[in-house]
């Protein structure tokens, strides 16, 4: 991996920013920043995109701990299991430029999701499926958030942030664990991370303190319209 300073500067502009959105909302952190990696840093692909979420994930959860849906979020982990196994299969099965393209896919089914899916009831079986999807695209691609928030997308916030951190951080832990097992974590994936820790603790503070103040009807569309012309960008990058 070509770590130079505008890649990074880049990547760490990217961090702020969605750290900062998923400390406000609950997720969204990687639909920033993963198009950003697939496009200056496609090797750091899924290990920092994964790594990085067990800082951001651990903050959130210590901030709002008591809110956690508890029994959702073991219903969430017991899909989250197969789900990590199909997504490290995938990893490790395909070359980097199909990984991009099926990023690049994951952003835009997350996008279409977001936008188009219909109310999901919260459910035990619903929970597991959603665990299931989660582990799948948060190991294969780094962006495990939208199923779960669909799934809680009508309960209160600090509810969301904080049952959604629970799961990020236990899959997350999860999905390095096997990424690991299988040869894909490397010692410049963990220095990446590393060196982006600042940004991650900023956004994440900032997003703390920017609950009330980020208008969420503004601020989604913002969100998914980034994600979706970066994935465009990725999957072009990729393909010619």
């Amino acid at each position: 991996m070509e770590l130079t300073l505008g890649a990074l500067v880049a990547v760490a502009v990217a961090t702020v920013i969605g750290a900062t959105i998923q400390g406000s909302i609950g997720f969204g952190m990687n639909l920033v920043v993963v198009p950003v990696l697939a496009l200056v840093l496609p090797e750091s692909l899924p290990a920092t995109a994964v790594l990085l979420g067990v800082p951001m994930s651990l903050a959130m959860l210590l901030h709002e701990h008591q809110a956690i849906d508890r029994e959702g979020v073991g219903w969430i982990l017991l899909g989250r299991v197969p789900g990590t196994a199909l997504g490290t299969w995938v990893v490790v099965a395909v070359t980097v430029d199909t990984l991009k393209v099926l990023i690049g896919a994951s952003v835009l089914l997350a996008v279409a999701a977001s936008v188009f899916a219909p109310p999901v009831r919260l459910s035990r079986r619903n929970g597991v499926l959603a665990g299931a999807a989660s582990g799948t695209t948060g190991t294969a691609a780094g962006i495990g958030g939208p199923p779960l928030a669909l799934l809680y997308q009508h309960q209160s916030g600090p509810t969301i942030r904080s049952t959604l951190a629970a799961s990020f951080f236990f899959g997350t832990l999860l999905s390095i664990t096997t990424l690991a097992i299988a040869g894909q974590v490397l010692l410049v994936d963990v220095a990446l991370v590393v060196a982006l820790l600042p940004a991650v603790v900023l956004g994440s503070l900032l997003g703390r303190r920017m609950h009330d103040v980020l208008d969420r009807a503004w601020l989604r569309p913002a969100v998914l319209g980034f994600a979706a012309i970066s994935a465009v960008m990725v999957i072009v990058d990729a393909t010619v």
